[in-house]
């Protein structure tokens, strides 16, 4: 008797050990951010949001988790289906993604799609071999191209522009389709002439070829551009500055668009406004995160390129800021 008496007294004291840990486990909440490749400004802003939100979960009980995904297409029907919170989406691709057109066209308009804000503009950049003797973006005809990985946002703009060309895929030499935490290597290995990218800048993806095996930067210009950029409101004219990158000291010319940051009308409004106030209550640090994020202004981070209804929870902080009405 006395040792099942022992045994009933040891269990219930480790019982009474573990309910506080059980307590703490339960209050416990949980936000993911799905971004793009590891080297991507997309996963960069991602990691900065989750460090910021992370730095006071002991006051709200949120736990900011990051997951490297396809990109922007990608992210968007994964927070669709409900295995993400939040995700970086291009305008183009927010848009696109809340009125069911283009990528989207043939699972329909995801109309609980919601903005948060918007970060750092990302020209299309097309980065190719010294010797490949690429200098516009017709010259890319019967190249080996790197055209983007199904799923993110970079492909989707590709195909896009693509056909505002009047080309196909078939009229390059090759159309690889490799991740863009892969393309680098595979341009100064000689795999591919050139790859096609959305990027914010200064990239390190777009660094490292270059300090490598001296890449050019190549302008994408011309009236199939300027149709492009004048019958969608998400697009705009850009300019990639000259001596950001070693041996491309003139401004490349370009189009471009700005990355988002998006979520679903069914997050909730204490986790959205939990998210957003970390970053706009620590909007100094989270400038320095990046080199992309050094010129953001909060006022027009809540406004431009916001393709989809803010999210209440968002619109609540943005409120109270005065920065809308």
């Amino acid at each position: 008797m006395k040792k099942l008496s022992a045994c009933i007294t040891a269990i219930a004291a480790a019982t009474a050990m573990l309910a506080p840990v059980t307590s703490v486990q339960a209050q416990q909440k949980f936000m993911t951010i799905g971004t793009g490749g590891v080297t991507g400004v997309y996963y960069a802003a991602g990691g900065s949001i989750c460090r910021l939100v992370n730095k006071d979960r002991a006051k709200h009980g949120f736990r900011c988790t990051v997951e490297s995904t396809g990109g922007s297409v990608a992210n968007i029907n994964t927070i669709k289906a409900g295995d993400l919170d939040f995700g970086v989406a291009q305008s183009d691709w927010n848009y696109h993604g809340y009125k069911g057109t283009k990528a989207f066209e043939s699972s329909g308009p995801f109309t609980d799609l919601r903005s948060v804000f918007s970060i750092h503009p990302e020209p299309f950049t097309v980065l190719a071999r010294a010797d490949a003797n690429i200098k516009t973006f017709a010259d890319l005809k019967g190249k080996r191209v790197n055209v983007g990985n199904p799923g993110s946002g970079t492909r989707a703009s590709m195909d896009e522009l693509l056909a505002a060309q009047g080309m196909k895929l078939s009229d390059f030499g090759l159309a690889s389709e490799l991740k863009a935490d892969e393309h680098g290597a595979a341009l100064c290995d000689n795999k591919i002439d050139a790859f096609f990218y959305g990027v914010g800048h200064p990239s390190a993806n777009i660094q490292d070829p270059v300090t490598t095996c001296g890449a050019k930067l190549v302008s994408i210009t011309g009236p199939a551009v300027d149709k492009l950029v004048a019958a969608n409101s998400y697009y705009a004219k850009a300019n990639i500055p000259g001596g950001l990158y070693k041996g491309n000291d003139a401004p490349t010319p370009t189009y471009g668009v700005l990355a988002t940051f998006v979520t679903s009308a069914k997050a909730s409004d204490d986790m959205v406004y939990t998210l957003v106030k970390a970053v706009f209550e620590n909007f100094d640090d989270f400038k320095k995160l990046h080199p992309a994020f050094a010129n953001l202004n909060p006022e027009n981070m809540v406004k431009d390129g916001l393709s989809a209804p803010l999210h209440n929870g968002a619109a609540k902080y943005y409120k109270e800021k005065g920065w809308i009405k």
